[in-house]
């Protein structure tokens, strides 16, 4: 059972990110891991958060979704979790996957003031709602819940579909800019940050000035952030994985690109393929990179890329590029490694198509996770 709950919270991993260019929503895990009502379970298990993280994913009709979690420090010495849940989440703080800090309620709101991402929550926030108007839309607020057999994420406001991720003012000027946090080492504001799949989180603002949410040390100004977009990769109507392209970080797309599986810089399409279409498409088949205020797709495969021009299907709108052919990409182009395997900027495609996404569950111990019986 403990090797089980290792692949689970294994699989869990690596749906956390504080980057929130690929978040989908904000999450304080104390709630979470404290939400019994949610499987029956223990008073406190980690292994809810992979609940939470599949009912987002369902909600989202997306593979891979990824969550922004902040984690009140108090949780690293909670009793009901076991000593390898403790264990996990410090270590998950140590390499910049979650935030660790007194106060995770407040920052989860802040959080989701500065980058515009959903929270998601059971509380209603009714004593916040004066000075957040935003928790009264449709879709900032989600509840977690449970419904025949699943766990569930329902909006607190009924409306439309999730709106887009956007930052506020006051956050778009922080997040314009790298920060460096005087504390050495500091796993999201520090050198060794560098490298590593997704970007910098948001400072917490104390009185409007930046501060390093874990040390709580004033941070200093590194530059501005590189400039960066949002693509996704989508195949067979199924969008599979978010990721960025920064001026600083070309990202290469293929079957099985040389260097890491899959990690910076490389996105490795060869799970998700069909055998055919894994014979057409190049280990190493297409280059994106942010080229001044352009993002641009290099061709580097053998038997060449198709960009439909503005998202069209017509024959008319199909340009194809050979090796070392150069496209600037307008903001509806769609990338097009073979029929139906394709690359865009994330707002090309309203639902991400898959009813079933694959599940961080999967390996759960069934003796652990019990969801409560529906009436």
């Amino acid at each position: 059972m403990r090797f089980e709950v290792s692949k689970v919270l294994d699989a869990i991993e690596k749906r956390l990110s504080t980057d929130p260019a690929l978040a989908r929503g904000v999450v304080d895990l104390a709630e979470v891991v404290r939400y019994a009502d949610l499987d029956g379970g223990r008073p406190a298990t980690l292994l809810r958060l992979g609940l939470v993280v599949d009912a987002l994913s369902r909600r989202l009709a997306e593979e891979n979704v990824v969550v922004y979690v902040v984690v009140d420090r108090a949780l690293l010495s909670d009793a009901d979790l076991t000593s390898n849940e403790r264990m996990v989440i410090r270590r998950w703080a140590d390499d910049g996957l979650v935030e660790v800090l007194p106060g995770a309620g407040d920052r989860t709101l802040e959080v989701a003031d500065l980058t515009g991402l959903p929270v998601i929550s059971r509380r209603p926030y009714d004593d916040q709602r004066e000075r957040r108007p935003w928790l009264g839309e449709p879709g900032r607020l989600l509840c977690p819940g449970y419904g025949p057999g699943n766990a569930t994420i329902e909006p607190a406001v009924p409306g439309g579909p999730q709106p887009p991720s956007r930052a506020t003012v006051r956050g778009q000027e922080v997040l314009a800019r790298l920060w460096r946090c005087p504390e050495p080492g500091c796993a999201a504001f520090g050198p060794s940050r560098a490298g590593r799949p997704g970007g910098q989180p948001p400072p917490r603002l104390r009185d409007g000035v930046p501060v390093c949410p874990r040390h709580d040390e004033k941070l200093l100004a590194a530059g501005p952030r590189p400039a960066a977009e949002v693509l996704v990769a989508r195949v067979d109507g199924t969008v599979r994985q978010r990721f960025v392209v920064s001026s600083d970080q070309p990202v290469v797309v293929g079957r099985a690109p040389d260097g890491l599986d899959q990690g910076p810089g490389v996105l490795m399409l060869g799970p998700w393929l069909a055998e055919e279409a894994r014979r057409w498409i190049s280990r190493s088949h297409v280059v994106l990179e942010i080229l001044g205020d352009d993002l641009v797709a290099r061709d580097v495969s053998t038997n060449g890329t198709v960009v439909r021009v503005g998202g069209s299907r017509a024959e008319s709108d199909r340009l194809m590029l050979t090796r070392d052919q150069v496209r600037l990409l307008g903001d509806d182009d769609v990338i097009e490694l073979y029929p139906g395997v394709q690359v865009a900027r994330a707002g090309q495609w309203s639902s991400g198509g898959v009813a079933n996404p694959s599940s961080v569950m999967a390996d759960a111990p069934t003796m652990m996770i019990q969801l409560p019986a529906s009436d």
